[in-house]
């Protein structure tokens, strides 16, 4: 190991920049890859919960990161078998933006690179692909292998590629398959001017399945959820048929479907449940969906993973910056993440067992008397606000700022 070279992170989804933004501003050397030429991609997740919002206030930055075009949501409804009901409030969470910002990932992504670029030691390289690890003569990891054919070396690798990671792969770490039932297929719909963005609710179930409709401006971003594998049996019923089933299930949706033209015009996320039972070994750290890959139910996904970039920086940041050897620290930030993890993980299985698997079944027939309490009884509702708010284990910013930044 060789204190010159830098931390390499591999990913620049929020994970991999907030963990390069923080230890850069610890005045730790930091380089970022990302395969891709820019953030831009249209089938990311667009919540930023609260305790994702906190954590930019911990550094200063929320007023900037609210000044960006988003949607506060502080109350969670839900439209099942034809009728709404209220579920969950935020409103009274003990931060500073009691609320969900519906903000698209790239304009995330993009604050995230503007703040690292502040700090000398932030270095992010955008169309820079990772392709394996590199080991030193005693098999602890030195490095990444890039798709150029290069090699880049590294103080410590961070693998945050994602729910598909190349980098866990390469170096086998033992993987827990918890198993989903559903796949997710995205796709655009135009939002007509005069239409107020409330009169489609986030979230829409009824014995045809389930939409999901996220407002971004002058369209929706929506969801169906599908049998896992079941994209096939879809695409053979043709694209009309497509269209007319997410107008049964969500007919507020019916002035813009027919933009969905074709097929081309629908991205499948095949959707994955799992946790990686030892995230690190010498050289190199998991996090994110690397670590742990979160069912969309809830849309906490972002949100745990932001988490374990600021776990990693409270452990790391500071004895890096005064050189030390992070090995012996890696088990640590798996330690802190580990139970707030799986217990979110519990509560996606809870719901794909009690909600999923009996939609895609087509055996909702009606409402849960636990929706029915919710709504009737308005104190209830802050405790699932609190869960989806905050879930477990918040973390809050402790890596230090270093002092010729502060």
């Amino acid at each position: 190991m060789t204190n010159t070279a830098p931390v390499v992170i591999v990913g620049g989804g929020p994970a991999g920049m907030v963990a390069g933004l923080l230890l850069a501003r610890a005045g730790v050397a930091v380089t970022v890859l990302e395969k891709h030429a820019d953030f831009f991609r249209d089938f990311r997740g667009d919540t930023v919960h609260p305790s994702t919002l906190d954590l930019f206030d911990d550094i200063g930055l929320l007023g900037a990161l609210l000044a960006l075009p988003h949607a506060a949501i502080d109350t969670m409804t839900l439209d099942l078998l034809g009728q709404r009901y209220t579920i969950a409030t935020l409103k009274h969470l003990p931060v500073a933006a009691p609320f969900i910002a519906m903000m698209p990932q790239w304009d995330l992504l993009d604050f995230i690179a503007r703040e690292g670029r502040k700090y000398p030691t932030f270095d992010l390289r955008m169309s820079t692909e990772a392709t394996g690890l590199r080991h030193d003569p005693a098999g602890r990891v030195d490095g990444v292998t890039l798709a150029s054919g290069d090699t880049l070396p590294a103080r410590l690798v961070i693998a945050a590629d994602g729910r598909r990671s190349v980098l866990r792969d390469a170096a086998r770490l033992p993987l827990d398959d918890l198993g989903a039932p559903m796949d997710v297929l995205w796709f655009r719909v135009p939002m007509p001017a005069d239409l107020d963005m409330t009169e489609v609710p986030l979230g829409t179930i009824d014995k045809g399945g389930m939409v999901v409709a996220i407002p971004r401006g002058d369209y929706w971003q929506c969801a169906q959820i599908i049998e896992k594998g079941g994209f096939a049996a879809v695409e053979a019923r043709g694209i009309a048929a497509f269209r007319e089933t997410i107008v049964a299930i969500a007919p507020g949706l019916a002035a813009g479907v027919d933009a969905i033209a074709s097929f081309d015009d629908v991205k499948l996320l095949s959707v994955a449940l799992d946790r990686l039972t030892r995230w690190w070994q010498p050289g190199l750290l998991a996090i994110g969906d690397a670590a742990h890959a979160m069912s969309p139910v809830g849309g906490v996904g972002i949100n745990l993973a932001v988490q374990d970039a600021v776990a990693a920086a409270n452990v790391l940041a500071a004895p890096l910056a005064a050189g030390a050897d992070p090995d012996p620290l890696l088990a640590q930030v798996q330690d802190r993440r580990w139970k707030p993890t799986t217990r979110m993980q519990a509560l996606q299985r809870f719901a794909h067992q009690r909600v999923v698997e009996p939609m895609l079944r087509g055996e909702i027939d009606h409402v849960p008397l636990a929706i029915r309490l919710l709504d009737h009884i308005p104190p209830l509702r802050r405790i699932p606000g609190r869960i989806l708010g905050l879930g477990f284990g918040r973390q809050h910013v402790q890596s230090p700022l270093a002092k010729d930044f502060s």
